[in-house]
């Protein structure tokens, strides 16, 4: 059985082992592949089992490879995979679905203390001899902000979203929440209110729904213009929930107070993304879902899906099959 990696290293850039996977077959492995149908269909060539994480798997490369049998996403969201012409095929899609919920709500929440308190501004300005040279005892740059009391509004409230709530009301903060059904683990931590709700009501807006047609674009000058003045918003989701522009105005206007984005619409970033310039924006390159503990189960639960696709009875299938 002949499988390939289309884009291995960012999941494995040399600190992991592919070994869980090589047990099952010829493995092949490429660190990247361009995001191209036809190098990906050469790469692919006579494989019967694909993995990738970000590089795309159309129809018409799903056509061109008649052998394939399987494929298998090393990553939660499976955008980048024709899902519906797979399905046609007969081919099941798996994905990874809970593998970093500790990684990216912790994260989200380091993204709204750097915004809070400018943690690696003020070390840099201490190692530049500002506070050698200071007459008075500290100083800070920035307004810095205490959470305890405020309230954070999380759209969508799944288990990474509950996650962020959970960590969030240990500081002390009143957490509201948006999603498409209701759980009891979440009314746990946060109460459960409709959006127009939350918007008005939140401190700090986190993103940590699903890309669906019903959620891209969520955050848009309609949005933001139902939302306090000085609002923090952190996105460490998807990127295509923002309407960049309109939150770049919003950040300019000071409509929106600050920004924490570990996501943009293109990625890598493009250097006309107009929240580049924008004031108040905190940008880190899409590594919320990066420590090695998150990509070890990455790892661990990519071939727990081989290993049921080949028992006959795959799991975490996305397309139906």
């Amino acid at each position: 059985m002949r499988i390939v990696i289309l884009d291995g290293y960012t999941e494995n850039p040399g600190d992991l082992s592919w070994e869980l996977i090589e047990k099952f077959g010829d493995l092949t492995v490429y660190d990247r592949t361009p995001y191209e149908d036809d190098e990906i269909i050469r790469r692919i060539g006579d494989a019967e089992i694909v993995f990738t994480n970000k590089c795309p798997i159309s129809a018409r490369t799903i056509d061109a490879c008649p052998n394939l049998k399987y494929i298998s996403v090393l990553a939660t969201g499976y955008n980048i995979v024709d899902v519906a012409h797979a399905a046609e095929k007969g081919i099941p899609v798996s994905n990874i679905p809970t593998y970093g919920t500790a990684a990216v709500g912790q994260f989200a929440i380091a993204l709204l203390l750097e915004l809070c308190h400018h943690v690696a501004h003020h070390s840099e300005a201490v190692h530049q001899g500002r506070w050698e040279s200071n007459p008075d005892w500290c100083f800070w740059d920035y307004p810095l902000i205490e959470l305890d009391g405020k309230t954070i509004g999380i759209i969508g409230f799944g288990k990474i979203g509950q996650t962020t709530g959970r960590i969030a009301k240990a500081m002390g903060m009143r957490v509201l929440a948006t999603g498409s059904r209701e759980t009891d683990s979440g009314r746990a931590i946060a109460e459960y209110v409709d959006l127009d709700t939350l918007l008005r009501e939140s401190d700090v807006i986190a993103l940590h729904c699903p890309l669906f047609p019903s959620t891209k674009g969520i955050i848009n000058k309609d949005t933001i213009a139902k939302m306090k003045d000085g609002v923090f918003i952190i996105n460490n989701s998807r990127g295509p929930l923002v309407v960049e522009q309109d939150l770049a105005d919003a950040l300019n206007s000071g409509k929106v107070a600050a920004a924490g984005l570990d996501v943009v619409s293109t990625e890598p970033i493009k250097g006309d993304n107009p929240l580049l310039k924008a004031k108040n924006c905190l940008i880190t390159p899409h590594i919320s879902w990066a420590p090695k503990e998150a990509r070890e189960r990455i790892m661990q639960i990519s071939a727990k899906n081989l290993e049921s696709f080949f028992a006959g009875a795959p799991v975490n299938v996305v397309n139906g099959l």
